[in-house]
């Protein structure tokens, strides 16, 4: 079974910076297009940022665009989100998923965002923002 397990998060200030990892096993990581999501208590879960495969390509809501950063080392098994500027706002539980295999996630612009077309997902690490 695939396994995500992230970490990094923290109760931090405003304007503070974070850096999430996740790392991944059981699946040929370097094969898979990765995504961040969050949730925040009484929304939805919703798309934060998305990386192909091969790490050429990234995409990011326009919430967090110019402040935060996803990438990824294949060599580790893992993917990363750089977080700077942090707002009371980016304060919700941080997942990240595993998309579809080369560069599939990128299919249309509705499915790199959906939380359905990510398979298998982390337990999710908790972000707290204080202003």
């Amino acid at each position: 079974q695939v396994q995500l397990v992230e970490s990094g998060g923290g109760l931090v200030q405003a304007g503070d910076s974070l850096r999430l990892s996740c790392v991944a096993s059981r699946l040929t990581f370097s094969s898979y297009d990765m995504g961040w999501f969050r949730a925040a208590p009484g929304k939805e879960r919703e798309f934060v940022a998305a990386i192909a495969w091969y790490g050429g390509g990234t995409k990011y809501a326009e919430s967090v665009k110019g402040r935060f950063t996803i990438s990824r080392d294949n060599a580790k098994n893992t993917v990363y989100l750089l977080m700077n500027k942090l707002k009371p706002e980016d304060t919700a539980v941080y997942y990240c998923a595993t998309g579809g295999a080369y560069g599939s996630t990128w299919s249309s612009p509705a499915s790199l965002t959906s939380s359905s077309t990510y398979a298998y997902w982390g337990q999710g690490t908790q972000v707290t923002v204080s202003s």
